[in-house]
């Protein structure tokens, strides 16, 4: 298995767009074949080193990370981070 997190800090760090773009990572449950799991968390905290969104998923090898990488559905997805986010980290890690 190989879980993939990523941490996004938004340029609009108000609820309501917070939200939105949760809604929208959230969208991408059930439209990717190779995503075996996908949770959205915000962050409730609020603090300087804060960052608004965490996206996990969960693939079942390093070829199907990589082709969810490349779908459709993620590559609209990364056209509105791209807008929307101010940074991202990321981790990767098997298990």
């Amino acid at each position: 298995m190989i879980t993939h997190i990523v941490l996004f800090k938004l340029k609009d760090r108000s609820p309501e767009s917070v939200q939105a773009t949760a809604d929208v990572l959230r969208a991408m449950e059930g439209q990717i074949e190779q995503l075996r799991k996908l949770e959205v968390g915000v962050d409730v905290l609020h603090t300087e080193r804060s960052y608004d969104i965490a996206l996990t998923t969960v693939f079942d090898s390093l070829d199907d990370l990589q082709a969810y990488q490349v779908h459709p559905v993620h590559q609209k997805v990364i056209e509105h981070m791209s807008q929307v986010r101010e940074s991202a980290a990321s981790v990767d890690y098997e298990s």
